[in-house]
């Protein structure tokens, strides 16, 4: 079982959630002042942040399997909610993006074709209630003295 503690911090206005291997991340909470700045992500954007690292956690290591040359990922997540509340996501879609050398783009889009169907919880639980898309490019970068896969 995987374990998340959230602990309101008042006097910051946010919310301090720690996970079961001590890493931490600021959330958002209400704040006195409707007009004061934001604290942390949102609760709704910390959905997306991990729909786009768990798809890019298994992207990553299906191509370093495949031994492709990959220099970066970078993953934009935009979810379209529902206006009433309790604003639930409708549609969520994935662009990602896969800087290397020489990526086949057949394993590339294998590896997000895995993500999507097998391997990521996030996009499969979000799956039971929006609908869930992915998008994909591939950008040619010059060639390196980078090992395949690392």
């Amino acid at each position: 079982m995987k374990t998340v503690d959230i602990t309101w911090q008042p006097a910051e206005e946010r919310f301090l959630a720690a996970g079961s291997h001590g890493q931490q991340c600021l959330v958002n909470a209400p704040h006195a002042d409707a007009e004061a700045r934001w604290t942390g992500f949102s609760p709704a954007e910390l959905l997306l942040a991990a729909a786009g690292t768990c798809a890019g956690w298994d992207i990553v290591d299906i191509l370093r399997k495949q031994r492709q040359a990959v220099e970066g990922i970078s993953i934009r997540v935009a979810g379209t909610q529902d206006e009433a509340p309790p604003w639930a996501y409708r549609e969520v879609v994935l662009h990602v993006t896969i800087r290397g050398h020489d990526i086949d783009r057949a394993l590339a889009e294998r590896a997000v074709r895995l993500s999507e169907e097998k391997y990521c919880s996030v996009t499969a639980t979000v799956r039971g209630v929006a609908r869930v898309g992915f998008e994909l490019s591939v950008v040619e970068t010059a060639a390196t003295a980078v090992e395949p896969g690392r």
